[in-house]
């Protein structure tokens, strides 16, 4: 009985420290924004758009949010296909390498389309207001000091 009540405790107190690295980490380890988040802000609260600009970057930002759907789910498709490959070849044998080469070609499509997104939005800026966009980016790529 005595043995049985420790294995209870162990497990109570087990689960009341799961609940507080949770909590932890969600009050103080708090992700960084998204790269694409803060341009976004800068874009429209930084920059002063005109209403033919706003039209414009919408029309932008409706188009790319489509494709980027779709490199998402191909993703999470990848990533299933990674999983049974796993757990068919129990080892990195050629269907897990064959599913991690397709799943990064899908991640440089989608930097590479993610960029092109930027840089479709840029062309929509007037000079003062290009120079800004391109500080907002630097920044948002570039590593923080801790």
């Amino acid at each position: 009985m005595e043995k049985h009540r420790r294995t209870i405790l162990l497990l109570l107190l087990t689960f009341a420290a799961a609940i507080a690295g949770v909590v932890v980490g969600r009050t103080f380890v708090v992700p960084d924004r998204p790269v694409e988040n803060a341009l976004h802000d800068t874009l429209h609260k930084a920059l002063d758009l005109d209403p033919g600009q706003q039209a414009r970057l919408e029309a932008i930002e409706k188009s790319f949010a489509v494709r980027r759907r779709a490199l998402e789910l191909e993703l999470q498709a990848g990533n299933a296909r990674l999983a049974d490959a796993i757990e068919t070849e129990h080892g990195y044998g050629p269907k897990v390498a064959a599913a991690v080469d397709r799943s990064h070609q899908t991640m440089g499509e989608l930097q590479k389309e993610t960029l092109e997104h930027i840089f479709a939005m840029r062309a929509v800026l007037k000079p003062d207001q290009a120079e800004k966009f391109d500080q907002a980016v630097v920044k948002a790529l570039t590593p923080r000091k801790p």
